[in-house]
């Protein structure tokens, strides 16, 4: 594609992006649906350019009313710049600019001149709200939470989060799969903490891979195995996947099981679960059992109180640990949206609880960085419900040998510890999980 056409579909593909109305993969993939003809390259180049357009916003809109032509314009040649920065700095680390050839061959003059002077502009120069890119609402507490972690945080959030995969554990061993791996191109280490992960170099095409059709790997996240390693379900046993959407831990979770007893994939979204189907024809389960409830009090739910030895409640979140991947949602969220998430996510973790049998294990967790979403349910279930025990996710994940796992965890209130999992300390997304067991 010439470079005037390309910087002309990542103007569009911008402004259709920041109404907010969608979520961006949504928006994105809807672009790409109407537009076949981009080959790969293309479609990386207007995905990284809106993905980076939103992780800058803040200093991006600061940058462009210095700028001539239309905002959205304005925006994509500072996104596709700032992306070919990070490229450039991925192979050679004191790079300070990407090539800028290809995408000079798109502008006139003046915007050449404006972009010599964006490029200029130094750290030093600009307002916080500019370097760390976040809403207010967000960024004072995530101040205080982390502290001096503040900032490194914020590069994190800043660069696209890497390509992790899962190795199916019931067909494959992991370093077979990383051999097959590397005589296709695909070169990839294994991750520090998850003993089925593989994180890949690069973002290649995975899809038409024979490891990926015979349901050898996923794409999964190391923190999210994680989560799934965490509720260490057994050969036999009953389990719930409480919001599985996608199934992405479900998958793991049947893999631990050895594809023996009985694991249900609920959630409230049939259309979320409908993407299960072709992942579990891959995956060679056959103890997963679907299901699409109404809400946490279903009638289907309640049949099975007190039958479950393990419960997963990976609760609907505000997803603001995922800003690598996600970055439009700090500017679609809203501390309201998360206020209303605490109600909901408390009550399904009451619900949830019920399942449990004496002597079964209960995980809590979300996708969230904020205290509200985590510690703060965490603390309120436990203080409402004196028959689960808190367990010590800490030794939990050491007694599964997990690697320096103390590190993963942060302290609770009772003396326990919980999962907390930072981008700029564990490369993963952010996630937070809490476990208890029921008494006897």
């Amino acid at each position: 594609m010439h470079p005037k056409a390309l910087i002309e579909a990542c103007t569009e593909l911008v402004r259709l992006t920041l109404t907010f109305e969608h979520p961006a993969d949504a928006v994105v993939s809807r672009f790409f649906r109407d537009h076949r003809g981009l080959g790969q390259r293309e479609r990386a180049a207007l995905a990284e350019t809106v993905y980076t357009v939103l992780r800058k916003k803040l200093l991006f809109d600061h940058m462009a009313p210095s700028g001539s032509g239309p905002r959205e314009r304005r925006l994509a040649i500072l996104g596709f710049a700032h992306w070919q920065d990070e490229e450039a700095r991925r192979t050679h680390p004191q790079a300070v600019h990407g090539a800028r050839d290809f995408l000079h061959a798109a502008l006139n003059e003046r915007e050449k001149q404006w972009l010599i002077q964006c490029d200029a502009v130094r750290d030093d120069e600009l307002m916080e709200r500019h370097r760390h890119n976040l809403p207010d609402w967000l960024a004072q507490p995530l101040k205080l939470q982390v502290g001096e972690g503040f900032w490194p945080l914020v590069r994190a959030l800043s660069c696209s989060a890497p390509l992790d995969l899962r190795v199916n554990v019931l067909k494959d061993k992991r370093a077979d799969v990383q051999r097959e791996l590397a005589q296709a191109g695909i070169a990839s280490v294994e991750t520090p903490y998850s003993p089925w992960g593989l994180r890949v170099v690069g973002k290649p095409a995975l899809t038409k891979l024979p490891a990926f059709v015979r349901g050898a790997i996923e794409v999964q996240d190391e923190g999210s195995q994680l989560l799934a390693l965490l509720l260490d379900a057994k050969r036999g046993e009953m389990v719930v996947d409480f919001c599985a959407g996608a199934g992405g831990k479900t998958l793991a979770i049947g893999a631990t099981m050895r594809s023996t007893g009985r694991l249900y994939a609920f959630d409230v979204s049939a259309h979320r679960l409908d993407a299960l189907k072709p992942r579990l024809a891959r995956s060679g389960l056959s103890n997963v059992h679907p299901a699409a409830i109404a809400h946490e009090r279903d009638e289907r739910v309640k049949r099975l109180t007190g039958k479950i030895d393990r419960v997963l409640v990976d609760a609907p979140c505000s997803g603001l640990g995922t800003l690598r991947r996600n970055p439009d949602l700090k500017w679609r969220q809203t501390p309201k949206a998360v206020q209303e998430l605490e109600v909901k996510q408390a009550a399904i973790l009451a619900s949830a609880a019920r399942l449990v049998k004496p002597g079964g294990r209960l995980v809590y967790a979300t996708c969230s960085v904020l205290p509200e979403e985590n510690e703060r349910i965490a603390q309120a279930f436990a203080a409402a419900h004196p028959d689960f025990v808190a367990l010590d996710a800490g030794q939990v994940l050491a007694q599964l040998k997990v690697d320096a796992a103390a590190s993963l965890c942060s302290g609770g209130d009772t003396g326990t510890q919980y999962v907390r999992l930072w981008p700029h300390l564990h490369q993963t997304d952010g996630f937070f999980a809490a476990v208890w067991v029921r008494k006897g």
